[in-house]
């Protein structure tokens, strides 16, 4: 069975509707509660004063970096900022450029149009945003051939956020057309210590700081991930301690659900364990760790790497992926020196 087919605890992706609903019961309402990535809440926060204070809307932003960061949670702070509403869709479901007219055309003024991974826009679609952003305006043909003419539909005044977790594929026409483009950084520790605060009274939770620290190291720097492992150890103490949360509660409940105390779970170790014993350690390519895996490499590459890359302990070669001594010991494998190169792989 794929280890992907698995639920992951620490997924950064919403898992479900249920999920996603139980997120969206912790997010921040208003820039003073949402806590982190301090530079770009500056710069929204200015950019929201000067714009109510022309009475217009705030300036299209293009907001990119890992999922679970809180991206879709900035939209919705942004639009209640601006006593407006925010819109919600995706590139994906704008199949066509009336999808998008006619989400455009219903905006008040200074509503919000927030576009989930907006790189995967089709480009017939995108052609429809840049009049719509430079000009309020949609441009729509009516008929075709010789008989073929523009209609222009104005539209109000309205701010499009747009987020990805792949800014490399968004057009540079696109990208241009953005007065604030920011890449959302992966949380500190005493960042999550707060954000897992606040969510522990809301869910009415009675533990200390050192419980929720622990769960904060555990989170891979991904405030939807700390709060997802939150009501796990709420719903663990609940069952097995009465209520009662401790460090030994948060260790048993995480290791119940396979995470570690680095946030790795058991495809994470997998993955370095296949590099470290069958591979010797690397280097070898992505291709042959999916295949030996059963997994797929978009999805290796996507989903697992980056974090072990951010912790160090995996390394990206020319000619290949590399097990680092730290990666080593954390899945207690032994390199050895002698054995380097000998599994290369290009591809």
């Amino acid at each position: 069975m794929s280890l992907m087919a698995i639920e992951r605890t620490i997924s950064a992706e919403a898992q479900s509707v249920s999920d996603e609903v139980q997120n969206w019961s912790l997010r921040p309402t208003t820039l003073d509660e949402f806590v982190g990535q301090r530079d770009l809440i500056e710069r929204i926060t200015i950019a929201i004063e000067a714009a109510r204070g022309r009475n217009e809307p705030a300036e299209h932003i293009l907001l990119h970096g890992p999922p679970g960061l809180g991206k879709t949670t900035l939209a919705h702070v942004i639009a209640n900022e601006m006593g407006s509403t925010c819109y919600t869709t995706s590139g994906p479901a704008l199949t066509r450029g009336s999808d998008l007219v006619g989400t455009l055309t219903k905006l008040a003024p200074r509503d919000v149009l927030f576009i989930d991974e907006i790189h995967r826009m089709p480009v017939a679609v995108e052609e429809y945003i840049y009049p719509a952003m430079e000009d309020f305006r949609v441009d729509v043909q009516v008929d075709s051939g010789l008989n073929a003419r523009t209609v222009h539909i104005p539209i109000k005044p309205f701010t499009l956020i747009g987020a990805t977790t792949r800014a490399g594929l968004i057009t540079s026409p696109l990208r241009g057309r953005f007065g604030i483009t920011h890449h959302l950084r992966y949380y500190e520790i005493d960042d999550l210590l707060c954000i897992l605060r606040r969510s522990a009274a809301l869910l009415s939770v009675t533990l200390d700081d050192a419980p929720l620290r622990d769960i904060g190291a555990r989170s891979r720097g991904t405030p939807r991930i700390a709060n997802r492992l939150l009501r796990r150890v709420r719903d663990f103490a609940q069952v097995r301690t009465a209520g009662r949360v401790t460090s030994k509660v948060v260790e048993d409940a995480l290791t119940l659900e396979g995470v570690d105390r680095l946030g790795l779970d058991h495809l994470d170790r997998s993955y370095l364990k296949v590099i470290g014993t069958t591979y010797r350690g690397g280097p070898v390519g992505l291709e042959a760790i999916a295949a030996t895996l059963g997994e797929d490499s978009g999805t290796l590459e996507d989903v697992v790497e980056p974090y072990l890359l951010q912790i160090g302990f995996l390394a990206r070669t020319r000619r290949g992926r590399q097990l680092t001594i730290d990666g080593a010991k954390h899945v207690g494998v032994e390199l050895s020196p002698d054995t380097d190169g000998l599994f290369f792989d290009e591809s």
